[in-house]
């Protein structure tokens, strides 16, 4: 599984982590490409990723203002040219060493979209109570809309035959993002999607984690607004008969 990846990550305000990131993705041998979305950060980040411009594998793109985490991963996903692509965040929260695992159903046909769930049983630090059950939560009334069983819906590790994730209409600006993945990709009903344990390390609050309540409230909204009132005949570029058969 070499040289398979796009990694698209979205980066906003990670001056402390961006470089020790940078460092393990590209290290592994499955990554092919590192695109890195900058959403106009203010605290040094730009500066540093200045030193990576030009490198082999990585493409830098500039966010000319603010937009969030959804608007960065809808433009690396435009960009990415790998077979398969997933988003990686830059704060160290997620291991790039888990890539295998991920990928692993999309490499031997199983699957065309994965899941790294955090709440599948795997060892790793104490979280957060509330946030842990928060996530749940969320993840249950997407599951009641969708009618397809994820155990992390908000999971940052989704992993996609590029193919797929180039075919679906992303409009969801912020983190609005991961409920808008869960409504589309479940509304298809022809994608195989699949989930696998990974590893988790969560930072605390005081280390810039930017998840708030205000985010649980968003998601719900979101939820409502992909199942039930956004028009589904715009969710897909193309029918998936035609983006499903481009291998065959």
């Amino acid at each position: 599984m070499e040289r398979v990846l796009s990694v698209v990550m979205p980066v906003f305000n990670e001056v402390s982590t961006i470089d020790d990131i940078i460092s393990r993705v590209m290290g592994r041998p499955e990554t092919g490409e590192l695109i890195i979305i900058d959403d106009f950060s203010s605290d040094g980040t730009r500066d540093k990723l200045k030193d990576y411009e030009g490198k082999p594998g990585i493409k830098i793109l500039y966010q000319e203002v603010n937009q969030g985490k959804g608007a960065a991963v809808t433009r690396g996903f435009a960009a990415a040219t790998m077979p398969f692509v997933i988003v990686q965040d830059a704060d160290n929260e997620y291991s790039p060493n888990d890539y295998p695992l991920v990928l692993e159903p999309l490499v031997s046909g199983k699957a065309d979209v994965v899941y790294g769930s955090r709440f599948m049983g795997t060892a790793g630090m104490v979280r957060y109570f509330r946030h842990e059950m928060g996530n749940k939560f969320l993840t249950f009334i997407s599951n009641v809309f969708t009618d397809i069983h994820l155990t992390d819906m908000e999971t940052c590790y989704k992993v996609f035959r590029r193919e797929v994730i180039q075919n679906i209409n992303l409009n969801a600006q912020r983190f609005g993002i991961e409920v808008e993945f869960a409504a589309k990709l479940s509304r298809a009903r022809c994608l195989r999607i699949y989930e696998v344990p990974i590893s988790y390390n969560p930072r605390r609050y005081n280390e810039g984690k930017k998840i708030t309540w205000k985010d649980g409230v968003s998601a719900l909204y979101h939820i409502v607004k992909y199942n039930w009132l956004d028009n589904r005949k715009k969710f897909y570029k193309r029918p998936w008969d035609e983006i499903l058969d481009i291998e065959k």
